[in-house]
């Protein structure tokens, strides 16, 4: 791997103007509205496991159409409550595992819980335990361009209201305060932690780890490791849908759900990321409306800061938390 992009001087002066729909709010107000009349049907169920230090549950919640949604809520066994609690979002193919695959947030002292992502899980680690049973058009293989014809039938229309339904979902859950929410992922979880950030202001902090979904039009020119290679497979093949496909993107924008958030947030980037060039990571850090930070690893590809990366997430919202 080598520099592919920016300088680090320069991503900090990187401020680019990005399609922003004249409707954006209007969409996601309704398509958020639309989620919301329905029953939330939060379910939870311990699970048994030999990780004798964690209580982990089952948990099932009512997502995009009311389409059940799977998670692992983890609590650190004998807390006295309620905790702090970080809603996780994952990476692209990957599920939510097996329980307690997942515990530093616990380890740490709070309540996690670990969403699925709806179609994948297939990827990488141990799987998924959610469908996604709405279909589409034509597209790329991936989920990239899944529904990309119109935003209202774009596969992330679901996912990130999903992640939004999973904020309701663990306010209800034990152990839980719910005044006191964070969001956190990485990639493609980095991604919906900045997409409900913007959609969410109730919480107490967003954690987006060198997030995807983020200022398409430079990440399909200059990136061709998938998953945005799945964006130029696609319009190599459908060479009448560029208006169409990055109109469609405007609405899924980590920028424009940037420009919204209110919740401090801890941003990280790698500087040698051929998967989310820092670039696109830097137009939504500079967009981003609310107190921000950005932590960057200068010699990292896609897995950027890994396990410090995540100590050094807990250690800010522990400081978040105790102003």
């Amino acid at each position: 791997m080598a520099r592919t992009d920016m300088t680090l001087d320069e991503l900090r002066n990187y401020r680019p103007q990005v399609l922003e729909p004249d409707d954006f709010d209007q969409f996601w107000g309704d398509t958020l509205t639309e989620a919301r009349s329905l029953p939330s049907d939060v379910k939870a169920e311990r699970v048994d496991s030999p990780l004798t230090s964690f209580d982990i549950f089952d948990v099932t919640f009512a997502g995009f159409a009311g389409d059940p949604v799977k998670a692992w809520l983890t609590l650190p066994k004998g807390a006295e409550g309620p905790l702090p609690a970080v809603v996780e979002y994952i990476g692209y193919g990957g599920g939510r595992d097996l329980p307690g695959a997942q515990l530093h947030w616990a380890a740490a002292g709070f309540a996690h819980l670990f969403m699925d992502t709806r179609g994948q899980g297939s990827n990488w680690g141990t799987g998924g335990a959610t469908g996604d049973p709405h279909g589409s058009g034509p597209q790329t293989p991936g989920f990239m361009t899944r529904g990309i014809e119109d935003p209202q039938t774009y596969y992330y229309r679901r996912l990130m209201t999903d992640a939004v339904r999973a904020t309701d979902a663990v306010r209800e859950l034990p152990g839980v305060d719910p005044e006191r929410v964070a969001v956190n992922g990485g990639s493609q979880g980095g991604g919906l932690a900045l997409a409900v950030a913007g959609l969410v202001p109730e919480l107490v902090g967003a954690m987006p780890d060198v997030p995807f979904l983020c200022h398409y039009r430079r990440a399909v020119d200059i990136c061709d490791r998938d998953p945005y290679a799945e964006i130029t497979r696609y319009l190599s093949i459908h060479r009448g849908a560029v208006e169409t496909v990055f109109s469609t993107l405007s609405y899924f924008d980590g920028v424009n759900f940037a420009k919204r958030a209110e919740a401090p947030a801890f941003f990280s980037a790698a500087l040698m990321d051929q998967v989310c060039p820092p670039s696109t990571i830097f137009a939504a850090y500079h967009s981003y409306a609310a107190e921000k930070s950005i932590a960057t690893y200068d010699f990292n590809d896609h897995e950027g800061g890994a396990f410090q990366q995540r100590l050094r997430q807990i250690s800010w919202l522990k400081d978040v938390l105790a102003r």
